[in-house]
Parts: structure tokens; sequence; C-alpha cells
């Protein structure tokens, strides 16, 4: 099994820039493939982005692309998204998710993940 935990949400004005982290702990057989989702209230969860560990190939949903960037320090077991140029509309708890893929090519955000961690709020206000 693998645990997740993310870190570093808060409240910034639009157009400001955050950057989250996802800590991974336990075994790491139990995830080769790991991503980024939001949910807002009232919502289903929407993919951002995914990364493949082994190769650190990346994948964007369109609400990731251009200006999010998913990245892993392997040393430290953490996946980070960094986001910048940030809008009202980016406002969403934002959840880690991990797991293990028979095929890179499954490594993406419509992926339907095992592993959750308990999400970080992100709020932009206007």
């Amino acid at each position: 099994q693998v645990q997740l935990v993310e870190s570093g949400g808060g409240s910034v004005q639009a157009g400001g820039s955050l950057r989250l982290s996802c800590a991974a702990s336990g075994s790491t057989d139990s995830y080769n493939c790991i991503g980024w989702f939001r949910q807002v209230p009232g919502k289903g969860r929407e993919g951002i982005a995914t990364l493949n560990h082994a190769s650190g190939g990346t994948d964007y949903a369109d609400s990731g692309k251009g200006r999010f960037t998913i990245s892993q320090d392997n040393v430290k077991k953490t996946v980070y998204l960094e986001m910048n140029s940030l809008k009202p509309e980016d406002t969403a708890m934002y959840y880690c998710a991990a797991d293990v893929v028979r095929s890179p090519y499954l490594c993406t955000p419509r992926y339907s993940f095992m592993y959750w961690g308990q999400g970080t709020q992100v709020t932009v206000s206007s």
C-alpha cells in the first residue's frame, strides 16, 4: 500500500502561483503512476496531470495544460504540482492519487486510481 499526503494549498490572489506537494510513503512497488486531481463541491472530480514514476513521462488534461506543471523528486518520494497564473475558477480541493498501471499508456488523468490523499484546499480570489 501507499499513503499520500498533500500540502501547499492556501489562499492566493488571481494571477498568483502555488506549488502543491504530495508525499508518498509505503512501498514504492505499490505505484508507478501518480496524478493530481481537483474537485469543487457539487461537481465531479477533474483530472489535471499524471506522471509515470519510472520514466518521468507526463500527461496533462486540458485543465492542466499551459499553467500547471507536474514533477517529482524521487529521493524525497514527493510529487509536485506547480500552478501559475491562477484564476478564481481554479478554486477547488486538490488531491493526489497513485496506482500501479499495467502500461505507461494507461498513466493518464482519465485513469481510475486506487490510492488517494486527503486533499489540500486552494482558494483563488479575484
